[in-house]
């Protein structure tokens, strides 16, 4: 790899000008923690001053109402009851929340699989060692057909034993789409409760969770919905909410309202929150919504069809195969890159430090054969990818 590859570093598309991007860099990975635009951030920071001009007002008198209106917005963009819905800072303590809170025993199998996300891997693996459940793993392979491979693959590790299957809808490491719901229909049919890693589906993925009917579903409002940092939330079909307590217990414990159920109460007020990451989520559903004539359906299409596209012309230029086919990724995509790029985590400081893309290499099954993961979002361009591309053949 030449320090200096002959093609100038690519621009931006038109929309960068609503991210504060350091033009130099070339940044094609939204998906690690999203990005917020300006317009709001620009919210969020009216909400900031809205609190701290009055706290005792926004908390007592504000904050409850404020939080309702979010609430109900988050809930209607990805097709939720709002009484189902709680907010939590991120995905991770979503899943934290859940896991924590159930209750397993020696004779229970908590079934997830090769893909999962290392950090909510280590959850199960926690909750696992403390209660003598089993895991179970169910093996999918990368280079993969169709759905159905992944559905039989599943289903063919559910036990009697099975107590709860923990899933990503896009998987972080290998960037695959899973038919979720068609596993989750299965399941339900079987008695067995689901536990939905989603996130990176909100903004990524047209949802409808009263559709999907996980027993569980979190999902980030930081990524693909490009809220502030600190946004996310959880879902818990009504049956199951008396189960499900926040990671911090606060006054909703014994509260003697009866106007919000104890779900509500509970995750609602968990000590003195910056709550603005929170509220500024309308904010973000009615602004990444009005880029494009066609509002979030144009959006996510955009997107998919930028990171088909890139991932042709890199598997293309760099004569390698593609793992899956384009309708099992959405806005991020994954390349294995061979034996030729050995040594994941020097070639990453090698893209970082002399060519200043921002782009993951990771380790999958063997480490001298690392994955790229490209992210694209509508401030990237089908350039940026080319320029990635002669970096890595020279």
């Amino acid at each position: 790899m030449k320090d200096n590859p002959s093609q100038t570093k690519p621009e931006y598309s038109a929309f960068h000008r609503y991210w504060m991007f350091d033009p130099e860099v070339t940044f094609l990975n939204h998906g690690a923690f999203g990005a917020c635009p300006i317009p709001i951030l620009d919210a969020q920071y009216q909400f900031r001053q809205q609190l701290e001009q009055q706290p005792f007002h926004f908390f007592v008198r504000e904050y409850e109402t404020l939080l309702d209106q979010a609430r109900q917005q988050l809930a209607d963009f990805v097709g939720a009851n709002p009484e189902d819905l709680v907010f939590v800072p991120n995905a991770t303590t979503g899943i934290n929340t859940v896991l924590r809170s159930l209750s397993f025993s020696e004779q229970d199998e908590l079934l997830t699989t090769n893909h999962e996300y290392n950090a909510c891997r280590n959850v199960l693996d926690f909750v696992a060692t403390r209660t003598g459940a089993k895991i179970i793993i169910a093996d999918i392979p990368f280079f993969i057909t169709s759905s159905q491979q992944i559905i039989e693959a599943v289903m063919a590790k559910v036990s009697p034993r099975t107590k709860l299957v923990l899933i990503d809808h896009i998987t972080s490491q290998t960037g695959l789409i899973f038919p979720i719901q068609q596993i989750i229909q299965q399941l339900n049919h079987l008695g067995i409760d689901t536990l939905i890693d989603g996130a990176h589906a909100p903004g990524m993925l047209a949802l409808n969770l009263q559709e999907i009917k996980a027993t569980y579903y979190t999902g980030n409002c930081h990524k693909w919905l490009s809220a502030p940092k600190g946004a996310a939330f959880l879902a818990v079909q009504q049956d199951k909410q008396a189960l499900i307590r926040p990671l911090t217990i606060s006054h909703g414990a014994n509260s003697t309202r009866s106007d919000l159920s104890r779900f509500l109460l509970e995750f609602d007020w968990t000590g003195t929150p910056d709550p603005s990451a929170y509220l500024s989520i309308p904010k973000a559903i009615n602004f990444m919504g009005s880029l494009l004539p066609g509002g979030w359906s144009e959006l996510i299409k955009t997107n998919h069809n930028l990171a088909v596209n890139a991932r042709k012309l890199l598997a293309e230029k760099l004569d390698i195969p593609l793992p899956c086919p384009d309708h099992l990724i959405g806005s991020m995509a994954v390349l294995p890159l061979g034996k030729r790029w050995q040594g994941f985590s020097d070639l990453n400081q090698k893209l970082w430090k002399e060519h200043q893309i921002e782009v993951p290499i990771m380790p999958w099954d063997d480490d001298n054969q690392p994955l790229i993961r490209i992210s694209a979002q509508i401030y990237n361009h089908l350039s940026q990818y080319e320029y990635l591309a002669e970096v890595l053949l020279n």
